[in-house]
């Protein structure tokens, strides 16, 4: 019979007055539940009170933490979201590899449409020998200690913002390269060598969580090499 009664009007039924008796029987009422000082309104200074001064500075701070923490969580979600779909087109471009006849023809002419990049390319530092009796045409010549100083010792791949030694890297796609990536290609034998990605668009490579998949590319890049 009283599922059918309206409502109650909550700002009727607790006027001030009685908010302002609860929370003084109940001084630790806010306290116990810091969440709600996210939906007040801060206080502020009246004739030179510090007190409001510290409220106001408190609360401030509590949100804008919240807000950092949104911001974190929403980055982190849309990081892993683009982190798995390179992951998937890794995984094609290593198909591709294991079925090429001409390993380096994969690389430069199949992979960077998998990968949805502008280029992709091999490069080494002096002579891939006894792989290769001479550096063929598609490997790019790095001077020595080169991969180190670009990737980083003990680092198997990195994802450059702001890419340098891009001619170096890219050749004639440098211009159109804006973020790369960089992994090693560790072959069995031979000088370091390493495989490098260049994207019009930063989003084709995202800088976190993008590392072991990279990683894994040049591993596969080698072990094509080495059949």
């Amino acid at each position: 019979m009283n599922d059918h009664l309206p409502a109650p009007d909550v700002l009727a039924d607790l006027p001030a007055e009685e908010v302002e008796a609860f929370l003084l029987a109940h001084p630790g009422f806010l306290a116990e539940r810091p969440d709600l000082y996210r939906a007040l309104v801060p206080p502020r200074r009246l004739h030179g009170e510090r007190l409001a001064d510290h409220m106001a500075a408190m609360l401030d701070a509590e949100r804008n933490r919240a807000r950092t923490l949104e911001a974190e969580m929403r980055a982190a979600a849309e990081a892993g979201r683009a982190g798995s779909g390179l992951n998937m087109r890794v995984r094609l471009a290593v198909l591709a590899l294991m079925r090429a006849h001409d390993v380096l023809e994969a690389v430069t002419q199949e992979v960077p449409a998998l990968l949805g990049v502008e280029t992709c390319t091999l490069a080494s530092e002096p002579l891939c020998a006894p792989l290769f009796s001479s550096r063929p045409p598609g490997v790019l010549p790095l001077p020595s200690g080169a991969i180190a100083r670009l990737i980083g010792r003990g680092r198997d791949a990195v994802v450059r913002s702001h890419p340098t030694d891009t001619e170096m890297l890219h050749a004639e796609a440098a211009p159109l390269v804006v973020r790369d990536a960089l992994a090693r290609v560790p072959l069995p034998a031979g000088p370091p060598m390493l495989i490098a990605l260049g994207a019009r668009d930063p989003a084709a490579l995202p800088a976190r969580q993008t590392v072991p998949v990279l990683a894994f590319l040049g591993r596969a890049v080698a072990a094509a090499l080495s059949r």
